[in-house]
């Protein structure tokens, strides 16, 4: 057996030991691959960020809400009362409170200021000012989208991880069992965690300096990440509680999914998870990114003409 298959399908009567250090790998893994209920809310918050510093904190934040979680389903796994996710497929209600939550923090980001997010002309229209823009001077403009709530990103984490999918399987229903007590079992969750937290903290600080390639002043890399954090998490919100109120009512859809032939847990099949990446990261992300940082060129080109 490969190295990979060990880790993927680990067999019985593995040392204390020899568990969390799997399920901290599997926890690498997982922080490294297109996972719905991570990169999504990390892309969000870190790219809000601005900065390494704070992408990587947004990264660590989250992930820490995230392992607590995990430790808790690991226990669960243990007693025996993780059979739940075998009975019932909580996938839509997961999705539509992330997304509720999402929408919330995102409606609070844009509420006061000069952004509009009219739906007709979103990722292709012109670039949107108010009189605000034009009555403020050029720094307060860029400041006017409030600071991503850093600690909003654990209560995020906390809620994403009860997503579940096939890392969670290996962690709930073969490695936790194998712990020796009740007491142990959290353990594998937090690990696996850990291992999550190292990768998102990496991945965090890289979605957080994205808009450096442009060499922006820092008022405008604030405006461009603030501004992008907020359309992302509003009209991300939107999308994961439509796709979750869709797998509510039609649970077949959940299990529509192309085999890709890879073995690794994220990237063995293109479905709903996959999807729900590339809506949010790559759509609504990439473009809301695109619009933010029309506005602040505009608005650089404005108080420049001004100066004149």
């Amino acid at each position: 057996m490969s190295f990979l298959g060990f880790i993927l399908n680990p067999p019985t009567g593995l040392s204390v030991y020899f568990i969390l250090l799997i399920a901290f790998i599997l926890g690498l893994m997982h922080g490294i691959t297109p996972d719905e209920h991570t990169w999504p809310i990390t892309f969000s918050y870190s790219i809000g960020s601005y900065s390494t510093k704070g992408g990587m904190k947004s990264g660590f934040i989250f992930s820490s809400g995230f392992t607590v979680q995990r430790a808790i389903l690991t226990t669960l796994g243990f007693v025996g009362l993780a059979t739940i996710y075998i009975k019932f497929n909580l996938d839509g209600p997961v999705y539509v409170l992330v997304g509720v939550v999402m929408f919330v923090v995102g409606y609070y980001l844009l509420k006061g200021t000069d952004l509009h997010i009219p739906l007709d002309r979103l990722f292709g229209g012109h670039v949107h000012h108010s009189t605000k823009s034009e009555r403020l001077p050029i720094q307060e403009v860029e400041s006017s989208v409030k600071a991503v709530p850093a600690k909003m990103a654990f209560f995020h984490g906390f809620i994403a991880g009860w997503g579940f999918g096939g890392f969670s399987t290996i962690i709930t229903f073969i490695l936790a069992p194998q712990m020796p007590s009740v007491f142990y079992a959290p353990l594998v969750g937090a690990l696996f965690g850990l291992g999550t937290m190292v990768m998102q903290v990496v991945i965090g600080a890289t979605f957080a300096n994205i808009m450096r390639v442009k060499k922006l002043s820092l008022e405008q890399i604030k405006y461009v990440g603030r501004s992008t954090a907020a359309r992302t998490l509003y009209l991300g919100g939107i999308a994961f509680a439509a796709i979750g109120a869709l797998v509510l009512g039609f649970p077949f859809i959940d299990r529509i999914a192309i085999n890709t032939g890879n073995p690794i847990p994220n990237l063995s099949s293109i479905g709903v998870a996959t999807v729900l990446v590339i809506m949010v990261v790559g759509v609504i992300g990439m473009s809301s990114l695109y619009m933010g940082y029309r506005e602040s060129v505009a608005l650089q080109r404005t108080k420049t003409t001004e100066s004149k």
